[in-house]
């Protein structure tokens, strides 16, 4: 009769600072985007420094640096399922450094989804606000929400390039190799001693001669 294995146990500590992450992404998201509804003009441009950085407000019906232009329904029910994902996902994080890197992909999804829900034209619709521009680097023009999302794409890589898991622990090279050694001395092993017990086995009788 087979155990069964018992329901792994939620970090609260982990679940705390993925919370306070998105909070704090989305946030500063609300609020930039606020200030830039209210003080500037659709389209106006302010330099910040020269021509290298300005703030530039538009209205994106895409995805993040204006991609996509009107699929914004499709974004919005993207979004939705990110945000479900990562909520199911969470119980399982055992990283502070997973739990800040989805903390960072929630909010900044959270903010342009609420963009997407609330703004005009209509619901699931609505126009997301950029207004960060870079025009000798970035043709595109954007927000803090996608300034988070981006981050925590580069924080998923580097996580995953340096073998750190959902739990902590960290996978290395080094015991990759000792895993892989294991195994085989496991199905070497295996494989003596079967040849052995082909060894250990009397030899089949042979069938009796006709007179």
């Amino acid at each position: 009769m087979t155990q069964s294995t018992p329901p792994t146990k939620v970090s609260v500590r982990i679940i705390a600072a993925l919370a306070f992450v998105a909070v704090t992404a989305y946030v500063l998201d609300q609020v930039s985007k606020h200030l830039v509804t209210t003080r500037l003009v659709e389209g106006e441009s302010v330099d910040v420094v020269g021509e290298f950085f300005q703030l530039h407000f538009v209205r994106n019906p895409g995805a993040a640096f204006s991609l996509a232009s009107g699929t914004t329904w499709v974004f919005s029910i993207a979004a939705s399922a990110v945000v479900v994902a990562i909520v199911v996902f969470a119980r399982r994080i055992r990283s502070r450094a997973w739990a800040v890197m989805l903390g960072m992909l929630l909010g900044g999804t959270l903010g342009n989804l609420t963009d997407r829900l609330t703004r005009e034209p209509s619901f699931g619709q609505g126009h997301v606000v950029d207004f960060l521009y870079f025009p000798s680097l970035l043709p595109a023009i954007f927000n803090v929400a996608d300034i988070f999302i981006v981050s925590s794409m580069g924080l998923l890589l580097l996580l995953t390039l340096l073998g750190v898991n959902l739990d902590g622990t960290r996978t290395t090279k080094a015991s990759a190799a000792r895993e892989a050694a294991t195994d085989q001395a496991a199905d070497e092993t295996t494989a003596a001693g079967s040849v052995t017990d082909a060894d250990a086995a009397p030899p089949a009788a042979r069938p009796s001669e006709r007179p």
